[in-house]
């Protein structure tokens, strides 16, 4: 089914909302658009619905009502292998008791790339050594994922994900357990490939430097979609986050820098 793609976005949600239990809407009428090559990035408190709304775009949940289009085909109507050819996913939580090293993790990442009667003949190994050496993992191929750091195991979830050459990269808050250096380092690779992205982020600066559009979420709905610039003002960081801000321009960038202060309570 991953044949050539018609025109238009490569992603789009419509109406999407799940239910935990009848009445009982997590999410709810959220609906947006990803063209190619662009990184969307999803916002808002804990409990606004952002890892649900993830679960969503990548199969873990089916929608209670709406629909999730890939290349304009209801992502159900995918087979499991199609879709992972075309879709790779860095989750949230991410079971840490693997017997695996971290070179057969990362391997994995590969396996919808093999024909379905095909054997791991050695062709794949360039992409896993590229992949373990762009995420300073090298050291590290031989350990088993278990012994690893948060930090650690972020990586190699990321090397996994990008050694698929997906097309579309889904990650929920890939950057929790990473430092400065490596979230900035994870952002940057996933840029410099040009990939489409939808990414959920708890910081706002990287979504103001790292993502085209930003979509915003309260209480398991969609309260703004737009630009950095248009929407990260501070009118919708208080009314949304609770708190008072300020946004500069980043002299390097050129994309908005937020700085944050206590809400104040009104007089």
């Amino acid at each position: 089914m991953s044949g050539t793609a018609p025109a238009g976005p490569l992603l789009q949600a419509h109406a999407l909302a799940w239910h935990s239990r009848p009445g009982q809407a997590i999410v709810s009428g959220i609906s947006f658009a990803l063209q190619p090559g662009e990184v969307l990035g999803v916002l808002g408190p804990n409990g606004a619905g952002k890892t649900t709304l993830l679960r969503l775009l990548y199969r873990h949940l089916r929608p209670s009502a709406g629909e999730v289009r890939l290349r304009g085909i209801d992502i159900w109507r995918w087979t499991a292998r199609d879709f992972a050819r075309e879709v790779a996913v860095v989750p949230q939580d991410t079971p840490a008791d693997f017997a695996l090293s971290v070179r057969d993790i990362v391997a994995t990442g590969r396996l919808p790339r093999i024909g379905r009667w095909q054997w791991w003949d050695g062709s794949h190994d360039g992409a896993v050594a590229r992949a373990l050496a762009a995420f300073e993992l090298d050291a590290l191929a031989d350990t088993r994922f278990a012994l690893l750091s948060g930090g650690e195991r972020q990586r190699v979830l990321f090397a996994r994900a990008l050694v698929r050459d997906p097309v579309l990269l889904l990650l929920d808050e890939p950057t929790n357990h990473l430092d400065i250096r490596h979230q900035l380092d994870a952002l940057e690779k996933m840029r410099a490939l040009g990939l489409s992205a939808v990414v959920s982020l708890h910081d706002l600066n990287l979504a103001a430097r790292y993502c085209d559009r930003v979509l915003v979420l309260a209480r398991g709905t969609a309260v703004a979609c737009g630009t950095p610039v248009e929407v990260l003002r501070p009118g919708l960081l208080r009314e949304v986050f609770g708190v008072d801000s300020e946004v500069l321009d980043d002299p390097r960038t050129g994309r908005p820098w937020l700085a944050f202060y206590p809400s104040k309570p009104a007089p």
